[in-house]
């Protein structure tokens, strides 16, 4: 096993060809899984710190989604949530993982909750890594700017000053070999230099559901019966404050915030491995761990 994990591969609903990292990969079919889901634009990397704790106990997974990291591009339209919810659940029967822990960030954090509403019995507890079930529009429009930025750096000096420049709110304590980290988690050298590790049509995916997010309290209600961990960046954008505390308020979900944050907290912080830490430890996700999936039929859930 490489720091980075061991890479699966597999193929997503409709054959796309897909990779995941796994870290601990000999701890066999039954072991204690925590399946990790990255943001928007981003890939399986950014949950390197994280698993090296993590993998010292449990087995842990994370997927590139379609169109990222290491997984085939395809069809635009096929960049949303409830393909790539299908690909995930795919994922877990590949590895034949009845019940896992999710830890998702952002876009990450909203498959993990609505993987909770289709198939609350494979679940046993999720970690949301802000974002929440309303989307501040601030933070939406930031995130879209940057998506449909086209041109590439040419050094890895001109790539980490550009992600300073759109992500310097969001890590004001970033020391200069944080920036270089994610600067080498954003890119990969591809045949004409440097380029960020997505499809570039993903800006297509995301100008097409721009201003359309449903009601997404529906889906939220599947916390009633997961046990949560809502994490939150103190100076994030994304996700407000008084979304976090009345999601905390209406499912019991535990609230952290972390520090020195925005959107979004890489999972790397003190206080967040803590808090995930003591999460995995919790008698309730422990149980739901240890018993397994029962037979129940897949829930459908509207996006």
């Amino acid at each position: 096993m490489t720091d980075q994990g061991d890479i699966l591969n597999f193929r997503g609903v409709d054959g796309l060809e897909l990779a995941a990292r796994v870290w601990n990969p000999g701890a066999g079919a039954r072991a204690e899984t925590v399946l990790c889901l990255h943001g928007l634009t981003r890939n399986s990397r950014d949950f390197t710190a994280l698993a090296e704790i993590l993998g010292r106990s449990y087995r842990v997974v994370a997927p590139d989604q379609r169109g990222r990291g290491l997984s085939a591009y395809a069809d635009p339209s096929t960049y949303v949530l409830p393909i790539q919810i299908q690909d995930t659940l795919g994922l877990l029967d590949r590895l034949d993982i009845e019940r896992c822990v999710v830890i998702g960030t952002s876009m990450g954090a909203l498959m993990a909750v609505s993987m909770a509403a289709l198939a609350p019995d494979r679940i046993a507890g999720v970690v949301l890594n802000d974002a929440g079930p309303v989307i501040d529009p601030a933070g939406l429009a930031r995130i879209a700017g940057y998506v449909a930025e086209s041109s590439d750096p040419e050094t890895w000096a001109a790539a980490t000053r550009r992600l300073q420049t759109i992500h310097g709110g969001s890590f004001p304590t970033y020391t200069d070999a944080e920036w270089e980290r994610f600067a080498r988690w954003t890119y990969v050298w591809g045949e004409a230099g440097l380029k960020l590790d997505y499809d570039p049509r993903l800006r297509e995916a995301v100008a097409a559901t721009a201003g359309t997010f449903p009601d997404l309290w529906p889906v939220f209600e599947s916390l009633k019966h997961v046990p949560s961990l809502m994490l939150r960046g103190a100076l994030s954008d994304l996700l407000s404050a008084d979304t976090a505390q009345e999601v905390s308020r209406r499912f019991g979900t535990r609230l952290v915030t972390v520090p020195d944050r925005g959107h979004a907290p890489d999972l790397s912080e003190v206080e967040a491995m803590l808090a995930i830490l003591a999460f995995l430890a919790d008698d309730r996700v422990r149980r739901r761990l240890k018993n397994g999936r029962s037979e129940s039929e897949m829930r459908a859930v509207s996006f």
